[in-house]
């Protein structure tokens, strides 16, 4: 079984459409969306749930309102202004403390300081995963809660899950939509990968994602290839990109051509591959023989 991980520098590089049309001309795969803070391939790929369960990457602090003396040490304490003293009355004092979820950190202090033992401590729930069927095979997804952290350890999960199923169905490949950037769900996505394809456009930005991306890649050792995307908008530019990735041992295989079928076929909720079968498709049919021949 085979991993490939699609990212980029940043997003609206084409990586989500890439990840989509790669699912249609795959054959045996299952697909992943690690791409959790803002999951998109499911736009496309219109998946079926079949299961769903609740995502929790850590704990957060609850006051138990009957237990609570109001003496205010909890506020005292936390460093990150989540305590308010705004809580119903008990028949103890007339108002208590609460915590406001959204600006707990989890870190515990409240609780171990706590004279009276009236701070529960338990799973946040975070967001939720999903496992479900698509037109091109089985699809595992997931979406963060609204201002939730921990989506390094949700993208784990979502490739933990994907290889178990290709592994439980015989699937020969896993597609991963990676997230773009080079921050913890990145890392999270291409860890133990066998190939990253990173996406780029032909602009100075573009080029700077380039080598950030580049450089985290090298540094886990991890073979990667890069496609320059909308690359006859700046020819010059496109040709530096490969220059730079031709000099770092990566090769650019393939270059896209900027085509609005690709947002047509968005649209339409469908892959580039199913809305037309011009000149962009054989492009993408091209990189994509490139990218099954380098993981073999």
């Amino acid at each position: 079984m085979k991993e490939l991980v699609i990212i980029s520098g940043k997003g609206g590089t084409g990586k989500t459409s890439l990840a989509a049309a790669f699912a249609g001309l795959a054959k045996k795969a299952v697909f992943a969306d690690c791409d959790v803070d803002a999951a998109d391939l499911h736009l496309v790929l219109e998946p079926d749930i079949k299961e769903e369960y609740d995502f929790s990457g850590g704990k957060r602090a609850a006051i138990v309102t009957e237990k609570c003396i109001g003496c205010g040490k909890c506020q005292e304490m936390c460093r990150f202004d989540a305590i308010n003293f705004n809580g119903q009355g008990n028949d103890i004092v007339e108002k208590t403390f609460t915590v406001d979820p959204v600006s707990c950190e989890g870190c515990k202090v409240c609780v171990e300081f706590c004279p009276v033992e009236a701070i529960e401590f338990e799973d946040a729930v975070n967001g939720r995963w999903f496992i479900s069927d698509t037109r091109f095979g089985t699809m595992v997804h997931a979406k963060l809660g609204i201002a939730e952290e921990n989506s390094g350890k949700l993208v784990s999960l979502i490739r933990k899950e994907a290889k178990k199923i290709a592994t439980d169905t015989e699937k020969d490949l896993i597609i991963v939509d990676g997230s773009p950037g080079i921050g913890c769900p990145v890392i999270a996505s291409v860890t133990g990968s066998d190939l990253v394809l990173i996406v780029t456009e032909p602009t100075l930005s573009g080029k700077h994602d380039l080598e950030r991306v580049a450089k985290l890649t090298s540094g886990f050792n991890i073979p990667a290839l890069v496609c320059i995307n909308k690359s006859d908008l700046n020819t010059e530019m496109a040709a530096n990109i490969e220059k730079y990735a031709e000099s770092h041992g990566i090769k650019v295989a393939g270059k896209i051509r900027y085509d609005e079928a690709f947002t047509k076929a968005q649209i339409m909720r469908a892959t580039v591959l199913e809305y037309t079968g011009g000149a962009i498709s054989q492009d993408v049919k091209a990189l994509w023989r490139e990218v099954t021949y380098a993981l073999g």
